[in-house]
């Protein structure tokens, strides 16, 4: 019981201090923004915990980046953020119908992705995600992800692992990450969850067709 209280308080910690201590403190909500062109793809990204709109770390042909609180990592947030990438991505299908979607998050946006694809798949299409140290990961290859020993404490949809993704393409990508990966040990945050990732956040490096796991520097089908 000793045990378990003290993974409790640690996984407070972890969730107070946020996710990723490599973001901005930003606002909570982005400003109303134009449709972007039909042509190409659409690329839209969210940010992990303490960013903001303008300050995510994602790079590339970019068309919008989602805002949403983000500075308490909980189920709340997780769910503010799903809403307004629902609101953006659905926006932008209506005025270009034919236009593909991709969207990536890290960490707690990773989260928001996630929760996206697995509420969404059976009702929009020609779409893909890249999750970059989702909390919300199952193994294998590895562990489960890091939401599932403290899910009581963050929250739904937030809480537990799952990869409900239907026919929509996800590429996963955890290295050494207790966020993403239980068994990486929670000594290894938040170092290794800030610098594991230097190639990940240039949105041209995933393909829109992507489907496939990248776990400790290694590819893996799903």
């Amino acid at each position: 019981m000793r045990a378990r209280r003290i993974t409790s308080v640690l996984a407070g910690l972890l969730l107070t201090v946020g996710l990723s201590a490599a973001q901005g403190t930003g606002a909570s909500a982005a400003p109303a923004r134009a449709t972007a062109p039909c042509e190409g793809t659409y690329t839209i990204v969210v940010g992990g915990t303490g960013s903001s709109w303008n300050n995510d770390g994602f790079t590339g042909n970019i068309q919008q980046h989602v805002g949403y609180p983000t500075q308490i990592p909980n189920g709340a947030s997780a769910r503010a953020g799903v809403n307004e990438l629902n609101r953006l991505v659905r926006d932008q299908r209506r005025a270009c119908p034919g236009q593909h979607v991709k969207m990536g998050g890290y960490s707690l946006g990773a989260a928001v992705v996630h929760i996206w694809v697995t509420e969404n798949w059976q009702t929009f299409d020609n779409v893909n995600a890249i999750l970059i140290a989702d909390p919300k990961r199952q193994g294998g290859p590895g562990a489960n992800g890091g939401s599932v020993p403290f899910g009581g404490i963050v929250g739904a949809p937030l809480a537990g692992a799952d990869r409900f993704f239907g026919n929509i393409p996800v590429k996963s990508i955890c290295h050494w990450d207790y966020v993403c990966d239980e068994s990486a040990g929670i000594w290894t945050y938040p170092g290794n969850h800030v610098r594991n990732y230097p190639m990940d956040f240039n949105m041209d490096h995933h393909n829109d067709g992507a489907h496939e796991q990248w776990y400790n520097g290694a590819w893996y089908p799903w």
